[in-house]
């Protein structure tokens, strides 16, 4: 048996760990390793047609199945073009390998041609980073970096010259066992019964929820009946929390809606579950705050905490059920999920009227419709700007659906790639990307890697030719909108000439039926609908306080927006509050 090189002991190491798939672009660095897969019947390379794609593409594939992915990128400006996607992937928290491979070892400190110093560059967007400088440190330093990647829920990077991925790997290397899985965390008595205490002797407590939640909704919903609990949420944890919720008080920050600002800021006691909610301007600094988060670093760096508990959320309600005392008082619950229907019903009204006759369409509308016919188990990839805006109001969770983009780093141009990765995992299951012009756009070449792999990933555009929020963060500030405008092509023809099918939308009569033969379509289908570019959004709540340039506007073509069936699950649960 022929004796194995680095490049295969590397991806032998990959496959071991679960890896499916290598995103990436081939380049005379990486050549080892692309071979090795090639041998390796375990493992696919996929080759798109910009490395920021490829770490998008692994990040929304570790966030859809909670397994680690991989990415690889050549040497100097190859892996360089990994690093916007790599801080994505890791301010998600998805488990992700990066392979950046490197100049020959001999010339490294040189000023070689292509010459970075990876190792040192992806430090910041990493847990480990680690530059490969000798076979001796194969497989133990891969090793290390998978369990960085996996235990900590985020990036780790490793750099490797391409000479030193050719050489033979080193005799009767130790294979250690892989850590592919995480561990519940559990608080101790001590903060449990604290905690336990602080609710016992509030009046009124209200849970706020981000993406920590996931996996624990039955046990928030039995926790927040037991206390009589509004129950409010942040943009990741909408999908976690949301959907049969009959404590349901909306979202906060600025994409927020209905009552859970007042909700936060009305209580005795504030309760935060599993978020990183970073809008600290939006939270309450006059009550009693206890936050719990599985990660450590994430407790009180938003706000000043009366008690941090350090576990997991779902083990953590696990434990604190049995210790609490029911309250029997739903006066503030009954109070809140009021405010929030109200708030519901006065937002949708302005776009009740006329609305699937309005010309240039409304994105709402857009949104609304697309809600209605995506599959129940659909997976939304969502571009960053008013797209998430439609969907954080109009998308629809109910447990089996997932809503990914670039929530935490906030980058143009996710949704494509993200839509890519998350396609991958399981060709049978509906992805929508749900797309704005400028970020389709930004990496539009990779709509060519769906037309390659035959993926069919539904492209949503919401096509207002213009940067839509940023148009509004300039409006709000009293400046002029500059430097926003797009001049687009017809994107219909466009993915028609890549082979794909696809279809132009100006009139709202036509759009279902667009979109119905988009989603029956076996392949890639890009759906064009121009969007009037004057629909924007502001939140519920806002001061100038709150956030740099998104001070509150009184223009009057800056609207609240609706918020699609939401309104109707706030109606069902105003229903269930007893009355007098």
């Amino acid at each position: 048996m022929a004796k194995q090189n680095v490049a295969e002991q590397f991806v032998d190491t990959l496959v071991r760990a679960g890896v499916k798939r290598l995103y990436g672009v081939v380049g005379d660095s990486l050549n080892p390793v692309v071979d090795a897969v090639r041998r390796n019947a375990a493992i696919d390379w996929v080759h798109v047609r910009h490395e920021e794609t490829a770490a998008f593409a692994a990040g929304a594939e570790a966030q859809i199945t909670g397994k680690l992915a991989a990415c690889a990128g050549s040497c100097g400006p190859g892996n360089l073009h990994l690093i916007n996607g790599l801080y994505d992937a890791h301010r998600s928290m998805a488990p992700v390998l990066a392979l950046a491979s490197h100049i020959p070892s001999s010339e490294i400190g040189l000023g070689y041609f292509q010459e970075t110093h990876p190792d040192q560059l992806f430090r910041e967007c990493s847990h480990y980073s680690e530059l490969i400088s000798s076979p001796q440190q194969m497989p133990r330093l891969l090793q290390t970096a998978i369990q960085h990647a996996v235990g900590r829920s985020g990036v780790a990077v490793v750099s490797l010259p391409g000479d030193i991925a050719d050489q033979p790997a080193p005799e009767r290397a130790a294979q250690s066992a892989l850590v592919t899985s995480r561990p519940t965390v559990r608080p101790g008595d001590a903060e449990i019964d604290r905690l336990a205490d602080m609710i016992d002797r509030a009046e009124k407590v209200t849970l706020f929820c981000g993406s920590g939640t996931a996996g624990a909704h039955a046990e928030v919903m039995e926790f927040a009946g037991k206390i009589k609990s509004p129950v409010g949420h942040a943009l990741r944890g909408k999908e976690w929390i949301q959907y049969d919720n009959p404590y349901d008080v909306g979202m906060s920050g600025l994409l927020g809606y209905g009552a859970a600002y007042e909700a936060t800021h009305e209580c005795d006691l504030l309760i935060l579950l599993g978020t990183d909610f970073p809008y600290n301007a939006f939270l309450p600094d006059d009550v009693t705050i206890v936050q719990v988060d599985v990660r450590p670093e994430h407790l009180g760096r938003r706000s000043k905490l009366d008690l941090a508990v350090w576990g997991d959320v779902r083990e953590t309600l696990r434990c604190l059920i049995p210790r609490v005392k029911e309250k029997t008082n739903r006066r503030f619950l009954d109070r809140m999920l009021k405010k929030h229907a109200d708030a519901l019903e006065g937002v949708v009204k302005a776009y009740t009227r006329k609305v699937d006759k309005h010309v240039p369409i409304h994105p709402e509308y857009v949104a609304s419709v697309l809600d209605e016919l995506a599959d129940d188990d659909a997976v939304f990839t969502v571009d960053t700007g008013m797209c998430n805006v439609w969907a954080a109001r109009y998308i629809s969770p109910n447990g089996r659906r997932r809503v990914i983009g670039s929530f935490s780093h906030g980058s143009m141009a996710n949704a494509l790639p993200m839509a890519v990765g998350a396609q991958f995992t399981d060709r049978g299951r509906q992805v929508v990307a749900m797309s704005g012009d400028g970020g389709f756009s930004m990496l539009m070449g990779d709509f060519l890697t769906l037309v390659q792999y035959d993926l069919p990933v539904k492209v949503v555009l919401f096509n207002n030719s213009s940067l839509g929020m940023v148009e509004l963060e300039m409006l709000v500030a009293g400046l002029p909108s500059y430097g926003t405008t797009n001049k687009n092509p017809d994107f219909a023809a466009v993915a028609r000439a890549c082979g794909a099918h696809g279809v132009r939308v100006e009139k709202p009569k036509d759009l279902a039926g667009a979109l119905k033969t988009a989603f029956k379509h076996k392949g890639p289908a890009l759906v064009d609908i121009v969007t009037d570019p004057n629909a924007l959004s502001i939140p519920p709540k806002i001061s100038a306080e709150m956030v740099t340039g998104f001070a509150l506007s009184a223009s009057k073509i800056v609207l609240d927006g609706g918020v699609g069936r939401m309104l109707q699950m706030a109606r069902s649960n105003l229903r269930n509050v007893p009355r007098p």
